[in-house]
C-alpha cells in the first residue's frame, strides 16, 4: 500500500469543521483500508502507513491531529515509533492511541511509558474506537494543543 500525505481539507462539506487529520498505522492493509474509509465517512481526513519508518516520516511532514498505531510493524515495534514521535519537537504533542492485539500488564505499562495517550486491544468495538478518538481529540484541543 502506498503512503499518502494528509491532504489539505477541501471546500467540501464535512461532518467536522475543521476536519481533523488522523494517521492510521498498521501492517494489515485490510485493517488500514477499512478504518481509514470509516473515518473519512465521518468527516476525518486520513493518511495511512504500513511501517514504522513511513509513520514517522508522515507524522513529521504532515503533523496529524491524532495517530492510531499498531505495535506489530514489519520494520520494528510500535513502541519504537511512539518513542521517536515523542522525541521530536514536531510530533511530541500529537496524541497516540495504540491499537494492538497484545495485551498484558507489561505491554500496557510500556505503551504508557513511551508516551501513548491510550491503549485499545484488538479486536475492538468500532464504536468504542470512534468514541476514544473523539474524546482524545477534544481533550487535546481543550488543552490548547
Amino acid at each position: 500500500m502506498t503512503t499518502a500525505a494528509l491532504p489539505e481539507p477541501s471546500g467540501a462539506t464535512t461532518l467536522l469543521d475543521p476536519p481533523r487529520r488522523i494517521l492510521v498505522v498498521d501492517d494489515e492493509v485490510d485493517q488500514v483500508t477499512a478504518l481509514s474509509y470509516r473515518l473519512q465517512k465521518l468527516g476525518y481526513v486520513t493518511a495511512t502507513a504500513n511501517s514504522g519508518e513511513q509513520a514517522v516520516e508522515l507524522a513529521n511532514s504532515t503533523v496529524p491531529d491524532l495517530i492510531l498505531l499498531d505495535l506489530g510493524l514489519p520494520d520494528g515495534s510500535g513502541f519504537d515509533v511512539c518513542e521517536q514521535l515523542g522525541e521530536s519537537s514536531t510530533t511530541c504533542a500529537i496524541p497516540v492511541i495504540i491499537v494492538s492485539g497484545m495485551e498484558t500488564e507489561d505491554v500496557i505499562r510500556r505503551a504508557r511509558a513511551v508516551g501513548s495517550s491510550y491503549y485499545l486491544r484488538k479486536p475492538y468495538d468500532p464504536n468504542v474506537l470512534l468514541t476514544l478518538i473523539q474524546y482524545t481529540l477534544d481533550s487535546h484541543q481543550n488543552l490548547g494543543w
